[in-house]
């Protein structure tokens, strides 16, 4: 079979996807299309589904319901064609304790046929790029939490593929090497391969130029940070004042507010475009919030996913 190009169409394409898993609607509908050369962030909670869609993008799992291509493949029919030409990365951490980094990455390139030089040159490669460098004979064990999923991404990368599939790959990382790795994402894209990634963090997902926010087995909404964000029916507002955090975000939002919410310390308040910032400190502070500052905001991701997760129907 013949691949298409990854310029004639998107490297993933998910159309009215549905799959039950253990008795449970793990996916009720998805539809998504990753473009070539982008960074695409599924952005959710635990049970969002996201898993799910991964081990059947990976071919791993069958959809039961829908259409799934990869590469141009669908994937009810194209397994070893897909699985040939991606990397994927699981959840879990799924290397070899007992063999040291070297020992892996000889492994992972044993399994897609390099062998001498070849495979000396993506090692050092890998290595340089992950900085591993001073961790090479060491136990894939006794790595750190962030060095292991470096571990793992080189082994996803050791047949440079034009499609990575990263699920949810630094959760339990620190923030530090939280940060690394994001850098290194960056840098893979730049060089022309296509990333679709799972996060539950919301600063990760403004690192993505696609975002699509999945709750409960469906997507609330998509596009880029920018787009999603200009999506909210009115205008944002930061307020701060001693007793923020005393706001519950299921609490009763005065009118003419559409939303309020504590974030990061301080009120977030979501209102009509023309209200005044009068207005939103009257509204406020008839429930007993003291405000001491209102500032306009551009929204987050967060504030998207908040404001949509507030607003939804539940699903059946």
């Amino acid at each position: 079979m013949i691949l298409p190009s990854p310029a004639d169409r998107p490297l993933v394409k998910v159309e009215d996807l549905h799959h039950d898993h253990a008795g449970e609607q793990a996916l009720r509908g998805i539809s998504l299309s990753v473009p070539p050369g982008s960074l695409y962030g599924l952005v959710g909670a635990d049970g969002a589904g996201k898993s799910t869609l991964f081990q059947i993008l990976a071919t791993l799992l069958p959809p039961r319901k829908g259409s799934v291509e990869v590469l141009g493949v669908d994937v009810s029919k194209g397994r070893p064609e897909i699985r040939s030409r991606i990397g994927y990365m699981p959840q879990r951490f799924s290397l070899y304790g007992d063999l040291s980094v070297r020992e892996n990455l000889q492994f992972a390139s044993d399994i897609v046929g390099l062998r001498g030089t070849a495979a000396r040159s993506v090692f050092d490669e890998l290595v340089s790029f992950s900085r591993l460098e001073s961790a090479v004979e060491r136990p894939a064990r006794n790595l750190s939490g962030g060095m292991k999923q470096k571990l793992a991404l080189c082994c996803a990368l050791v047949r440079k593929p034009p499609l990575l599939l990263l699920d949810e790959p630094t959760v339990g990382v620190d923030p530090v090497t939280r940060v690394d790795f994001w850098d290194m994402l960056g840098r893979l894209r730049d060089s022309g391969t296509t990333i679709l990634v799972s996060t539950p963090y919301m600063d990760e997902a403004e690192r993505c130029q696609h975002v699509a926010l999945v709750h409960k087995g469906r997507i609330l909404a998509q596009g880029s940070p920018a787009a999603l964000g200009s999506t909210l029916p009115g205008r944002l507002w930061r307020l701060h004042g001693p007793k923020a955090l005393a706001v519950r975000v299921d609490a009763c939002v005065p009118p003419p507010l559409l939303d309020l919410y504590p974030s990061g310390g301080d009120l977030r308040a979501l209102a009509p475009r023309e209200t005044s910032p009068e207005a939103v400190l009257q509204a406020v502070e008839t429930g007993g919030l003291e405000i001491s500052e209102i500032h306009s905001v551009e929204p987050t991701v967060e504030d998207v996913l908040l404001h949509a997760l507030a607003h939804m129907e539940e699903p059946a």
